[in-house]
């Protein structure tokens, strides 16, 4: 009944949203009479800021159109590598002229994109950075409600068997960088990769902000379903999807609950910016109101949740805590394996946090590197970014700036660490 009653507030806010933002054009456009009136400045700011809250954010574009590549600019042309019910393989095909055909050789990385609500396109600006220097693909998962109930369920051991045939589709010569919520079911794809001897393990792991063990520094996120027992959770926050999408009937969390507990975290914070875009607006502040439009065009953007595959994380991940346990059994191809990180050798891992992170705590990731015991010291690395939150360990300056120099430095480090092991596995 409530994401009814969601459809039906959309249904009222849509119409007084675009005229709230008819209102702000007719008090700013310069050959309408109301743009000289007394305070159309104010008039015209408080219109688009009701326009603003009241729309419905759409999925935003990645929108990256080129790069640099050693001084020269590169075209990118976004394709599907390949297709899921639930998920898109991406491709940022850099166009390389042939005075550049060497970069083709440059490492590639796959990027596993959070499945928690926002869209993909959060990790724009990861992805442009990585883009100059590296081959990018990264996993777009689609929302629920637009997923027909023909394709079935999808189960967080779904997910795992999605990364593994995305990393034996790209491996073994790939990079694999997770960030957020898929740290868990990478690793357990790594490691049921490395139980099965498989050559096509990929050469490093890069886990930005998971919750790999969320005993550690435990966050709001952590207490709630701490709090709450797995019937709530299935009982209060799962719906059915409504008549006007393709995936009607399907049960999902829905984004909008999803997008209502990242602003609850931080009300204060999410009022003052609005506050302050509107401010912007009256002063004339553009650059500032258009940073604003942008963050908010991604952030309100959600999509929804397979329900199968959001109470399997809440009772595995964050209940259960079944992965530090070594308690953690996941269905693939047909039999049941425990997942074991132990039995990853000769894949290099590499652990970021943020020291402000409020939604994975600092130690959540790091704790991969106690799991995964068996990989030598030399090909571990971890680093706690100063003064970083969670979204500042993947996107801005400290990501451009501090970040991505050691995660460059780290895959090209490890780029033939391999090629040796590989062949073993092979043979075995």
């Amino acid at each position: 009944m409530l994401y009814q009653l969601r459809e039906a507030q959309r249904a009222v806010l849509n119409p007084l949203s675009n005229w709230a933002g008819s209102m702000s054009q007719l008090y700013t456009n310069p050959y309408s009479p109301l743009a000289y009136m007394p305070f159309a400045n104010r008039v015209s700011a408080g219109f688009e800021l009701m326009y603003r809250l009241g729309k419905e954010y759409e999925k935003p574009e990645f929108g990256v159109k080129s790069t640099r590549i050693d001084g020269r600019e590169v075209t990118v042309a976004e394709q599907i590598e390949l297709s899921k019910p639930f998920c898109r393989l991406l491709k940022f095909e850099r166009m390389l002229p042939q005075a550049l055909a060497q970069r083709r050789d440059d490492p590639t990385v796959l990027v596993f994109a959070p499945l928690s609500g926002h869209h993909a396109t959060l990790l724009r600006d990861t992805v442009r950075t990585l883009l100059p220097e590296h081959n990018v693909y990264i996993t777009d998962w689609l929302d629920a409600r637009m997923v027909s109930l023909s394709h079935g369920t999808f189960h967080l051991d779904d997910y795992i068997a999605y990364a593994v045939e995305f990393i034996r589709h790209l491996g073994p010569n790939v990079h694999v960088m997770s960030v957020c919520q898929p740290t868990v079911p990478v690793l357990a794809a790594v490691s049921l990769m490395a139980t099965l001897r498989d050559p096509q393990l990929p050469r490093s792991m890069t886990m930005m902000g998971g919750p790999i063990d969320t005993r550690h520094s435990p966050t709001e996120v952590n207490n709630l379903a701490q709090k709450r027992s797995f019937e709530w959770f299935e009982r209060s926050v799962i719906y059915r999807v409504p008549s006007r999408y393709p995936g009607v009937g399907r049960r999902v969390y829905p984004g909008f609950l999803q997008h209502a507990g990242f602003v609850a975290m931080n009300p204060g914070r999410h009022a003052t910016s609005h506050w302050d875009f509107y401010l912007d607006l009256i002063r004339g502040d553009l650059d500032d109101a258009e940073t604003h439009r942008q963050f908010y065009d991604e952030y309100n953007a959600v999509l929804d949740l397979p329900a199968e595959y959001y109470l399997d994380t809440i009772d595995t991940v964050f209940q259960r805590h079944a992965l530090p346990l070594g308690q953690w059994e996941v269905g693939f191809e047909g039999k049941r394996y425990r997942v074991a990180p132990e039995d990853i050798t000769d894949v290099a891992l590499f652990t970021i946090e943020g020291e402000l992170d409020d939604i994975s705590g600092p130690g959540q990731t790091k704790a991969a590197h106690e799991l995964c015991r068996n990989i030598p010291s030399s090909m571990q690395r971890h680093l706690t970014a100063a003064g970083a939150g969670h979204y500042g360990i993947f996107s801005g300056r400290r990501w451009r700036e501090l970040i991505y120099p050691e995660v460059r430095t780290f895959i090209e480090a490890h780029q033939g660490n391999t090629q040796q092991g590989a062949a073993q596995r092979k043979r075995a």
